[in-house]
């Protein structure tokens, strides 16, 4: 099945419209894995994610930039379990400022009114960002209701 069949099911749909925090599985320049929580925003084609880049840049830019396969969940937190796994590509680019899709992410996880205020604090505080966009290309749903981890379906 095509990784956008995947993530048009109706499942994928609700996690990626959520209010749940992804979890970034990357590796780090050590080589070891790292994961963080951290807001999202699906344009239908990619999960764009940002971080601060000045005045101090997060640390995830260069590891990220150096080894860009990567990892993503996004699961529900209450029975049944709805969890989206996907593997991909991120590209790392700078922003001159806010990135677009963190600023979509805001409103979501905040509601129109706070996430605009948000944002503005953030402009505000002339922190840039850098834009990770990862472009999936491995996508797997599990819901505990048809859909089970391999080890319980076998």
């Amino acid at each position: 099945m095509n990784v956008l069949d995947v993530l048009n099911d109706r499942v994928a749909q609700e996690l990626l419209a959520s209010a749940q925090l992804a979890r970034l599985a990357y590796t780090w320049t050590d080589g070891t894995p790292r994961v963080v929580p951290i807001w999202f925003h699906w344009t239908g084609s990619e999960v764009v994610m940002a971080s601060p880049r000045k005045p101090k840049a997060a640390p995830k830019l260069r590891a990220i930039s150096s080894h860009p396969e990567v990892a993503v969940t996004i699961d529900g937190g209450s029975w049944p379990y709805h969890v989206l796994l996907l593997r991909g590509t991120a590209k790392v680019e700078d922003s001159d400022g806010i990135v677009p899709e963190y600023a979509s992410a805001a409103e979501r996880y905040f509601g129109p009114d706070q996430g605009r205020a948000w944002i503005a604090q953030v402009v505000q505080m002339g922190v840039a960002f850098s834009r990770i966009a990862i472009t999936p290309a491995h996508a797997t749903i599990l819901d505990f209701e048809t859909r089970f981890p391999s080890a319980l379906s076998a």
